[in-house]
């Protein structure tokens, strides 16, 4: 890939009340104009991102919010978009102006992220025009509770320091977990089957394709690709056995047939569902599909926003395979993109996509908060491989997984399902 996907960069977002100086801070660190700097008062209306390489961490984005202390009913939209950021920030620096010192707001806004468990730098903006001696920063800190750098964005001063403990911060930042590194070895064939049909970008792969395939070659094993039609001929021209077979979801049924029943299988949106939320968590939730109910109010989420085709997956396929097994008077509501809806008590389930277009922090937010609302949550590839009848041989290669499938199979009876 020629860059570093969104979704596998570290996110470090700035925070701060109005005219503390945020955006003249992100030019400082970015070494960009990126952001329209004014002296008015909530001139950043809606966050900015900025994807670039900061040394010595590498790919990472940078953020600019809204003030958080913005008034009136745009205001309070442009707060919740702010508040939204949080959700997939690994990193915050909440700005201080160091005119005003610390306010009830920068307290508050201090207490979420620790709350959150964000890993926070707090910085004095605008230290060339008040600097504080080291028993007034002292006092400030103890207000905050929080360090503070003291920096001036427009002189420069403090912004290499900054970037150094960004550096330290991003380094000890926990980090995203591979894709398949620990289910092969040097050497190791690897078929990807990869359907392009009328919903595949022209003259490309997509996402979950392009990084899977570069996690197969960093860890030193073979990616051969192929169309789901052409696997049964690519399969009998090898004179090696593939130690795995990697899927779209869509083909799940014919890939299937076509691959011994030894060799293990598994799909994109499966291996993304590991790497990016919780494996575990999405297979208790396949089992609520089952027991839904007329009325029963299902969320399909997709991380990223496309052009829908005539059948496409969230729109139609998945509704209709849930329709099959639990009947017509099934509800269905969809999110995209950065938005995800609050009020999640209102739904029976929810199933996501493999999430390749959001950052695992966001992932992890969105699980939370489906635990926190007593929502099951599973992902499009559990579902596709649960109503084709293939999600226990979908699972194997993750013994964790395929034990506690055992243990619901044994609970539920949905063995005839699920073989």
């Amino acid at each position: 890939m020629n860059s570093t996907p969104v979704g596998n960069r570290l996110h470090i977002a700035v925070f701060g009340r109005r005219n503390s100086g945020k955006s003249s801070l992100v030019n400082a660190i970015t070494g960009q104009k990126l952001a329209i700097v004014s002296d008015v008062p909530g001139t950043t209306t809606d966050p900015v991102y900025k994807s670039m390489e900061l040394l010595p961490l590498g790919p990472v984005v940078v953020i600019d919010t809204a003030g958080l202390d913005d008034e009136g009913d745009l205001g309070n939209l442009r707060m919740q978009k702010t508040y939204d950021v949080m959700r997939k920030t690994n990193i915050a620096i909440l700005v201080v102006n160091a005119e005003d010192g610390v306010t009830e707001f920068d307290r508050g806004f201090a207490a979420r992220l620790k709350e959150k468990g964000i890993s926070t730098i707090a910085v004095a903006n605008k230290c060339d025009m008040k600097k504080f001696t080291p028993e007034e920063l002292k006092i400030l800190e103890m207000e905050l509770g929080l360090g503070i750098m003291q920096v001036s964005s427009t002189m420069g001063d403090g912004v290499e320091d900054l970037k150094k403990a960004i550096a330290e911060r991003g380094e000890g930042s926990q980090s995203q977990p591979g894709l398949v590194g620990d289910l092969i070895n040097p050497g190791d064939l690897i078929v990807l089957v990869t359907p392009i049909d009328k919903a595949a970008p022209k003259g490309r792969l997509i996402l979950p394709q392009q990084q899977t395939i570069r996690d197969i070659i960093e860890n030193d094993a073979i990616a051969v690709v192929t169309k789901e039609h052409e696997l049964k001929e690519t399969m009998e021209s090898f004179t090696k056995r593939p130690a795995l077979v990697i899927t779209d979801s869509q083909a799940f049924l014919k890939v299937s047939a076509d691959t011994p029943t030894d060799i293990p299988l598994t799909s994109f949106s499966i291996l993304f569902a590991r790497q990016k939320g919780e494996l575990m968590e999405m297979v208790r939730g396949i089992k609520k599909i089952e027991s839904l109910s007329g009325g029963s109010r299902v969320l399909i989420v997709e991380g990223c926003t496309h052009h829908r085709q005539s059948d496409d997956i969230g729109k139609v396929k998945i509704p209709r395979w849930i329709r099959q097994i639990c009947g017509g008077d099934i509800q269905f509501e969809w999110a995209s993109g950065s938005w995800f809806p609050e009020d999640l008590e209102k739904y029976s389930a929810i199933v996501h996509c493999g999430a390749c277009m959001l950052n695992r922090q966001e992932m992890q937010y969105r699980i939370a908060s489906a635990k926190a609302g007593g929502v099951a949550i599973t992902n499009y590839g559990m579902l596709i491989a649960y109503v084709q009848g293939i999600l226990k041989r979908a699972l194997k290669p993750f013994p964790a997984a395929s034990l506690l499938l055992e243990d619901i199979l044994s609970e539920n009876m949905l063995a005839e399902k699920l073989y």
